[in-house]
């Protein structure tokens, strides 16, 4: 079966990953930072037990784990999957996580608030998954009652959680937009709307693949629809902006653009060693090559999926055995070329 960052979404080639994120805690409990070992191990085997059919909502398969019994290796290669940020992968106590097989579905127990519920997909598609995460926080809310207060809404762990306990994000690929000088100035003006637009692997120049999230900066005074309005607006503002600059680039330099993404793919096709930062740009140079239409592949290309899985420890995990700097080149390489389809 397919993870969600396998999948290919053709009709919006800039946007690459939506998600949205519910926060909520147990009105029986304080919050995890304020339970004891004993506390957090009682509340984790309730939850458990409670959320044990969890399939029969969505027909999905789910596999429960402690976070202690996962290795270090594989917290952190789920952290770069986006599993789970790296607080929950470095917590030292009691924490649980129901995961679905395509990993598109995620609930933490007990991490930084007791329920943490994310859903991902590839592409825009931020209604309908804020309708599944709604229909799964009610049936999780239903065996489990929330800490609720009827002024400020969801009590969280965090103030900046405080509300709706909502974050939506979408994963932009703006590598004209942002090597521009107003770029800066455009995600000041976006924060003034609310929206927080961030480098995925880095921030300015550092960011090694030109892709950026944008996310809602409040949960408190927003409803659920308000925030996926204006995440979903920004997101298709950037994306039109995007275009719009890539377009004029073309038309002035098209040959030199046709020439650096057949160059990206020769060196990813035959490399056999190469550093993160240089996959990550040459892989950023192919998907704005297929977006434009220079190059056409032999069937889809999953050039997210190859990001992700370039990453450190996901490379370690195909390996299956630690790699040294060195070693992690060539594994890299390796993989981009096993995995890169051919050209028509």
């Amino acid at each position: 079966m397919l993870k969600w960052f396998e999948r290919v979404d053709p009709g919006r080639p800039g946007i690459i990953s939506s998600r949205v994120r519910l926060v909520r805690n147990w009105n029986q409990y304080v919050f995890p930072s304020r339970l004891s070992q004993k506390e957090s191990m009682e509340m984790l085997h309730r939850l458990e037990l409670g959320l044990q059919n969890l399939n029969s909502l969505d027909g999905k398969h789910y596999e429960y784990q402690y976070l202690g019994d996962i290795s270090e290796l594989d917290k952190k290669a789920m952290q770069e999957r986006r599993v789970f940020n790296a607080t929950i992968a470095s917590k030292k106590t009691p924490t649980g996580l129901l995961l679905s097989e395509e990993e598109d579905t995620s609930i933490v127990l007990n991490g930084t608030d007791h329920i943490r519920l994310q859903m991902l997909s590839a592409g825009l598609h931020l209604e309908e998954l804020w309708s599944g995460c709604d229909q799964m926080d009610d049936y999780i809310n239903a065996r489990f009652p929330y800490a609720f207060d009827k002024k400020y809404g969801y009590l969280t762990s965090f103030p900046t959680n405080v509300g709706t306990g909502m974050r939506a994000s979408v994963v932009l690929h703006l590598p004209t937009l942002s090597m521009g000088k107003k770029f800066n100035g455009l995600v000041t003006e976006m924060g003034r709307f609310g929206a927080s637009i961030r480098g995925v692997y880095g921030e300015g120049s550092e960011n090694y693949g030109a892709l950026y999230q944008v996310s809602n900066q409040k949960t408190l005074g927003l409803t659920e629809k308000e925030i996926l309005d204006l995440v979903n607006r920004v997101a298709l503002q950037l994306l039109a902006q995007e275009k719009q600059v890539r377009r004029m680039a073309l038309e002035k330099h098209r040959l030199e653009y046709t020439d650096e993404a057949y160059k990206s793919y020769g060196v990813l096709k035959y490399a056999r060693r190469l550093s993160a930062k240089d996959a990550m740009v040459f892989l950023s140079q192919i998907m704005s090559g297929i977006a434009d239409g220079i190059l056409e592949t032999e069937g889809d290309c999953a050039v997210y999926r190859m990001m992700l899985g370039i990453q450190p420890a996901n490379l370690q995990k195909i390996s299956e055995r630690p790699l040294s700097k060195e070693e992690l080149d060539e594994a890299r390489a390796a993989y981009i070329r096993g995995e890169l389809p051919e050209l028509r």
